[in-house]
């Protein structure tokens, strides 16, 4: 049966790569000619074409030559051991790439940061856990601050997976109950029981007093990030309004 042969042009012509790269792989051993020419020029056969296919394909995946050269050593089933753990790792990547992409058009769509799922499987914290780090540098010594974390302590990873679920769910309920009656007085009968919902929501973690209720209220109103978050509940400032009903609420009591 007649050999097919490839020159060094023809290889550059059907795949793309340059001369030189077919030079250099040649001189490092990781795709040597099947022979060469009456006048010295390097021929290749579908062998060679077949393993410089693998070579490329290997390439693709951000693989060095030199691991490229020790995997092509290998028995096919030791490849397979190899490249199986490459393609844990480029799954783990291509979910990360689709998780990034998700909260993108989340973020693009209106969606507050807050609730976007950034910085899961990464070196950087959640943001919902960098929001609790934050709260424990400025109210760590604080009694109301100890209480909370003496409570939570008490719970599994679960629990307090589902109480968080659970409060966070509650908390956008209250939001867009107070958006619902952002024409009314913060004074009225019907915003000061939304208030009363939002303390006793609060309840499942610590007493909450005046004192603290007044430190929510201030960071609804002051802080950019919840008064971004809180007034995507409504069309009007929101946050302006939920703070007028705490601080009735507590003046009230």
């Amino acid at each position: 049966m007649h050999t097919q042969y490839y020159t060094v042009n023809d290889i550059t012509k059907i795949t793309g790569i340059t001369r030189r790269t077919l030079h250099y792989y040649d001189e490092i051993g990781l795709l040597k000619a099947k022979k060469l020419s009456s006048r010295g020029h390097r021929l290749y056969d579908t062998d060679n074409f077949e393993r410089l296919q693998i070579i490329l394909f290997l390439k693709e995946m951000n693989l060095s030559l030199k691991d490229i050269n020790n995997i092509l050593q290998l028995s096919k089933k030791e490849q397979n051991i190899i490249l199986g753990h490459h393609y844990d790792v480029l799954s783990r990547k291509k979910q990360k790439l689709e998780n990034m992409i998700s909260n993108l058009e989340r973020f693009l769509s209106g969606e507050n940061m807050v609730d976007l799922d950034i910085f899961e499987n990464t070196k950087i914290p959640p943001l919902k856990e960098q929001y609790m780090r934050e709260g424990k540098f400025i109210y760590g010594e604080t009694p109301k601050y100890k209480e909370y974390e003496k409570s939570i302590a008490q719970l599994t990873i679960d629990e307090k997976d589902k109480l968080f679920t659970s409060f966070d769910e509650s908390m956008k309920e209250i939001f867009r109950l107070f958006a619902a009656h952002i024409n009314e007085s913060p004074a009225s009968d019907s915003v000061q029981s939304i208030v009363k919902q939002l303390v006793d929501n609060f309840e499942c973690f610590f007493v909450c007093d005046n004192q603290i209720l007044k430190c929510i209220s201030k960071t609804y109103k002051f802080d950019n990030r919840f008064k971004k978050y809180i007034n995507q509940f409504s069309d009007e400032d929101l946050s302006d309004f939920i703070y007028k009903a705490i601080i009735f609420y507590c003046e009230d009591k």
